[in-house]
């Protein structure tokens, strides 16, 4: 088994703690990527480097936590890795003894996802806590997963997941947000309790609260963009038509003919990243389609007829229409076999 640090601007005793690691003889090798550090930081990667049963791969420019994530784990399945990889954090975040209990559980479950879960008390930075919170009720509704910390960088990772994550395109914190997502269906998750230690009140994270919770969240909301363009299409094609040939049903199917393809292809392929085969899923998106669009078009008619201009009833029922749409096809069509 192998342990994989990614390192940008670790902090000093990271030497220590990965010898500390090493003499516990869980993991065959330490693998730290040095992801573009600053020229000081290089006596710390040249002490890592005289450990025996450690690898140090240097990024020339920093990447982001996934790039030195994915070096790393090719670097792992390289090396012929069958065990499975556990993933920790440079900046002191995490005790030898819990990176041992992870590797020990990912051991006992080779085909789960071990994730170490850290107690959100008192002594938690806010940036940190009220991240977790919303992130992890937002991966709720989004996904349909209820995951504790879905920030924590200490994971134990089966060997089987690798080269789909190696696929991912993300580079930054998001990319192990995406790996939460993808895992749905295909990897359980089993929770470790670990303890949370921060220093300096966490001064030692490269986290940037703006931008890369930005990041994070765009995974999310790649339904929300998907059905945002698809409802521009549908909107569009159903004005226009509606103006030149005011008939709500006729304008209603053209609206729908025009946004389906964008629309089942996203979801597919780029929000729930279903593996299903077109023969399975396609005739399901079809039927919510057709079920979704008379309901708007019922809704549509009891508006209008309420005196509400036509278009307006129309953005209103499919705003209506948006959250049962998602909920149909994340836990129903598009859901991983």
């Amino acid at each position: 088994m192998h342990l994989l640090i990614p390192a940008y601007n670790p902090v000093s005793t990271l030497p220590e703690e990965v010898a500390a690691v090493l003499a516990e003889g869980v993991f065959s090798r330490v693998i730290i990527v040095n992801d573009g550090s600053s020229p000081e930081h290089c006596s710390i990667f040249a002490s890592l480097e005289a450990l025996p049963g450690t690898l140090v791969l240097h990024h020339e420019c920093n990447r982001g936590k996934g790039g030195a994530l994915k070096t790393g784990m090719a670097a792992a399945l390289e090396a012929g890795e069958s065990r499975g990889i556990v993933t920790a954090d440079a900046d002191g975040q995490h005790s030898v003894q819990d990176i041992v209990r992870v590797a020990l559980a990912l051991k006992e479950r080779p085909a789960m996802l071990v994730l170490g879960v850290r107690e959100f008390g008192s002594d938690v930075p806010l940036r940190s806590k009220f991240g977790n919170i919303l992130t992890r009720n937002l991966m709720r509704f989004f996904t349909g997963q209820a995951i504790t910390d879905t920030q924590t960088g200490l994971r134990g990772i089966p060997v089987s997941y690798v080269p789909q994550l190696l696929e991912i395109d993300a580079d930054g914190y998001e990319f192990e947000m995406d790996m939460l997502v993808q895992c749905k269906g295909r990897y359980r998750i089993f929770e470790v309790p670990i303890r949370t230690i921060y220093i300096d009140g966490n001064a030692s994270s490269h986290f940037n609260p703006v931008m890369d919770s930005m990041r994070i969240y765009l995974v999310l909301f790649r339904f929300v963009v998907s059905s945002v363009l698809s409802a521009i299409v549908d909107n569009v094609i159903f004005a226009v038509c509606f103006l030149i040939w005011p008939n709500i049903a006729g304008c209603q199917v053209l609206g729908r003919l025009g946004s389906l393809c964008l629309n089942y292809s996203l979801n597919r392929s780029r929000v729930f990243r279903s593996s299903n085969s077109v023969a399975s899923s396609m005739p399901k998106y079809l039927g919510l389609v057709v079920f979704s669009g008379l309901l708007s078009y019922g809704l549509i008619r009891v508006m209008s007829a309420a005196g509400m201009n036509v278009i307006v009833a129309k953005l209103l029922a499919e705003t209506l229409l948006f959250f049962f749409n998602f909920v149909v096809q994340r836990s129903y069509i598009f859901k991983h076999s």
